[in-house]
């Protein structure tokens, strides 16, 4: 979705396409860094639980 609407601006120029281009970016950085954090956490607990 984040190319297509990124594709549909340069074609179009249309403003709520570059929106949905900037909106889709940051979703997809915010989910990440989640990821990235559930991952530090998993490793964390992990390690407490190594002997």
């Amino acid at each position: 979705m984040r190319d297509f609407s990124w594709k549909y601006f340069t074609l179009t120029g249309d403003v709520d396409a570059f929106l949905l281009y900037k909106e889709m970016d940051q979703l997809s950085a915010a989910g990440s860094a989640e990821s990235q954090a559930e991952l530090d956490a998993a490793v964390e607990a992990a390690e407490e639980l190594a002997p």
